[in-house]
């Protein structure tokens, strides 16, 4: 893993996390040592990125990462390139998101910032073992993208858009605004 990768991954598991994350345990899931680990802190404290050690770890306060929230609807099929379109363009899928009619918001965490992300994202779908959240609520769906300026979350949305991925929001008071 090239150092701006495993800068990302370090970013992104301590956003994902909400509690402190020692170094050994980001040293054993990124497959460097410690030392390289607290490198990576310091460059990214210098990046802007607000990372706090603590006797149990290490917890960002802030990032000055960009995110947008973006309503999507395509088939499991589409689901990879939908995904890849998303991080080949340099942003992160935090989450996905239904609005159920009976249950309100149904979330799932994903996180996925990676070629490899999608493809383990995807054998996990493929496993049968599970469906994408989307099926809920008839392939409507959202998903809070990350990335490290506004510029790329317009790429994004316009390359989802381009694919036909993208849904319009309605208004409040229209129906169905927030519930497919």
């Amino acid at each position: 893993m090239r150092a701006e990768q495993r800068r990302k991954a370090i970013v992104e598991r301590l956003l994902a996390a909400g509690e402190p994350i020692s170094g050994g345990t980001l040293s054993e899931e990124l497959s460097a040592s410690r030392q390289i680990i607290v490198q990576d802190i310091s460059v990214l404290r210098a990046k802007g990125y607000d990372i706090l050690s603590t006797h149990s770890g290490y917890i960002i306060k802030s990032s000055p990462h960009k995110e947008r929230v973006i309503k999507v609807r395509h088939t499991s099929n589409e689901t990879a390139d939908e995904l890849m379109t998303v991080v080949n363009l340099g942003a992160t899928v935090v989450d996905v998101f239904v609005w159920h009619k009976v249950y309100g918001r149904l979330e799932a965490k994903l996180n996925i910032f990676s070629e490899r992300g999608v493809m383990q994202f995807m054998d996990g779908i493929k496993s049968g073992k599970s469906t994408e959240l989307m099926h809920v609520t008839s392939g409507y769906h959202y998903h809070t993208v990350r990335a490290d300026s506004e510029e790329i979350l317009d790429r994004v949305e316009a390359a989802l858009t381009e694919r036909g991925y993208t849904v319009p929001e309605l208004s409040e008071g229209t129906a169905g605004s927030w519930s497919n």
